[in-house]
């Protein structure tokens, strides 16, 4: 019995992309230049990256349905990768980006079988596992989106901005509070 499949995959990357864009919305563009330090993406760049990163999962799912990784030329599709996200952007743009990049991907996503998710994909030698299953190399195309989500998020901390998840949770508190002391 499987209870996370493609369905859930789309509904959840869905939900994922749909707070980044938030957030995205929420950054004023006057700070979409602003480094948390000096070795680090701008807002900008941060979020041209998430929008773009699912590129490479579709290449290898999607584009090219690969069963090995061996002879992939990942160097090249990084260097594309590069190449595009160096573009300037302004925050319409960025916002535009997001949407169309993940609208693509869990397009993708929801159309997935289960067969499909459970192909077992070889890596290259020497690769640590020597295989993996189609499934969690997808998921990790969202786990990638939170790990950059995160900074964001601590970026709004550092702008002055409370995360729109946090005023949530923080609404949720009060009303539960208030419901208690009726």
């Amino acid at each position: 019995m499987n209870y996370y499949g493609a369905k859930e995959l789309a509904e959840s990357f869905r939900t994922v992309r749909k707070n980044t864009i938030q957030i995205a919305e929420e950054i004023p563009e006057d700070k979409y230049g602003f480094k948390a330090a000096d070795d680090v993406r701008t807002v900008e760049k941060l979020l041209t990256h998430i929008a773009l990163a699912t590129r490479f999962p579709y290449q290898i799912h999607a584009v090219e349905k690969r069963t090995s990784m061996e002879g992939f030329n990942f160097m090249s599709l990084v260097q594309e990768m590069i190449t595009e996200e160096a573009k300037p952007r302004t925050k319409a743009e960025v916002i535009a980006l997001l949407r169309t990049e993940g609208e693509k991907w869990d397009g993708f996503l929801a159309g997935l079988s289960e067969d499909f998710l459970g192909h077992v994909i070889s890596m290259p030698p020497g690769g640590n596992p020597p295989q993996r299953v189609r499934f969690e190399m997808i998921l990790s195309a969202k786990e990638h989106e939170m790990h950059h989500r995160a900074q964001l998020m601590l970026i709004e901390r550092m702008l002055g901005i409370v995360p729109h998840l946090t005023r949530q949770m923080q609404e949720r508190m009060a009303q539960m509070s208030e419901q208690q002391t009726r």
